[in-house]
């Protein structure tokens, strides 16, 4: 009988995230690939770099594979090699690539402003570390539904109907939508369902919009 491998995921609610291991060697990989760009945008070889940084080939070739951590000394002797800050080196690891898994039905049931009675909201992941936010939800509407076509708020939204029937208004225009039917709009207008024609309605809606808390570059 095998032992179990030990996981270094952890479980959240909106599912596993990565430990401090795998953000180590995240950081070798992400490193390395950043010499390997420099390198190439200069046209050198793994030999010529090696030599200008007083590294042997072995030693650049593992660091640019991410199969070691180099020292503070030795990035600074690349930086010069390559004619480069050594901040740059930690560029792609600084810049995160976040992943949210949701299992079927453990999306998380929020209240968004202006929720009406029977609009069930499940939030479905979010990214609001850049200077564009997103909030992708399920939303479900049933025959305790109020309709209410008057939501307005910053950015753009797309909404997917998965299932049921509705009448949705944007602005001063209506669209009969069933299944399939998707619509993307400005979400400043005035929008939502209007009448509810086949229960239950359910659809994915997507919101983008400038994150006020991340300055403009």
């Amino acid at each position: 009988m095998t032992n179990p491998v030990k996981s270094d995921v952890t479980s959240t609610p909106f599912g596993p995230i990565e430990t401090a291991g795998e953000r180590d060697n995240e950081l070798e990989a992400a490193i390395g690939r950043q010499v390997r760009e420099f390198r190439q945008k200069l046209d050198m070889t793994v030999a010529e770099v090696a030599k200008l940084a007083d590294l042997s080939v072995g030693m650049l070739s593992k660091i640019e594979n991410g199969m070691t951590s180099p020292s503070l000394a030795t990035l600074r002797a690349l930086s010069r090699a390559l004619n480069v800050p050594v901040t740059s080196f930690f560029r792609r690891f600084e810049e995160q690539r976040d992943a949210t898994f949701v299992t079927a039905g453990k999306g998380l049931v929020i209240e968004r402003r202006g929720t009406r009675v029977g609009h069930q909201y499940q939030l479905l992941g979010h990214s609001g570390r850049n200077r564009v936010s997103v909030e992708p939800y399920l939303v479900t509407l049933t025959e305790k539904s109020e309709v209410f076509p008057l939501f307005q708020h910053p950015g753009v939204e797309f909404i997917y109907i998965l299932e049921g029937e509705v009448i949705y208004r944007h602005g001063n225009r209506t669209y009969r939508m069933g299944p399939g039917d998707s619509l993307f709009f400005d979400s400043d207008a005035p929008h939502g369902p209007e009448e509810l024609l086949q229960l239950p309605v359910r659809l994915i809606s997507v919101i983008t919009a400038r994150n006020p808390d991340e300055p403009d570059e």
